[in-house]
């Protein structure tokens, strides 16, 4: 789609809702009743809230800042996009101290994001590699677990680790027959 000089003018030609410079598209605020519900966006966020690609919360922790804004159809985007992170507790408290008047809450209602876009938790280790489910990891630190006389040693191989769901920053694992949970910044992917 072409962006328009309006567009242009009121973006500054960066993205409305992150305000960076870089690869941007228009994207459509759906609902055909509401004018001027276009908004240039981010191509990697358009993706996700296209569907394209999985919805990372962590791509969206500017919307505290971004939701006061004076266009009607970024306020919505903002409103849809922290009401679908609402289990993020960063999300949910822009969200509890977020308002829209009422036309620009109905927008907002009006189509929300889709429910089929998954939010995306990213584990990352010590040297930033993705982790995944089953992964063999290496301990980079000796670790005292909580609640134990166990000590998880440096070097320490803890294989098929198991990714807390709603938390990036830990795994599951089992040391010396033992499940415990493991901060993933003393971690490095085997």
């Amino acid at each position: 789609m072409i962006i328009n000089d309006t567009l242009k003018a009121r973006s500054g030609g960066k993205c409305e809702l992150s305000g960076k410079a870089g690869d941007v598209v228009v994207y459509n605020v759906a609902a055909d009743s509401y004018s001027d519900n276009e908004v240039l966006v981010l191509k990697d966020l358009a993706d996700q809230l296209e569907g394209a690609v999985a919805f990372s919360s962590e791509d969206w922790r500017f919307l505290p800042d971004v939701m006061w804004s004076q266009v009607p159809a970024v306020q919505v985007l903002a409103w849809r996009v922290l009401n679908r992170l609402k289990g993020e507790s960063w999300a949910a408290d822009a969200l509890d101290i977020l308002y829209l008047d009422e036309e620009t809450l109905a927008w907002a209602k009006a189509a929300p994001i889709a429910e089929d876009v998954v939010s995306t938790v990213v584990h990352k280790d010590a040297n930033g590699n993705t982790l995944q489910n089953g992964d063999s990891v290496v301990l980079t630190k000796t670790l005292d677990v909580k609640g134990s006389s166990l000590s998880a040693k440096l070097g320490t191989l803890v294989r098929n680790i198991r990714l807390v769901e709603d938390n990036p920053e830990q795994i599951e694992g089992r040391v010396e027959g033992q499940l415990i949970v493991i901060l993933t910044k003393y971690l490095r992917k085997q």
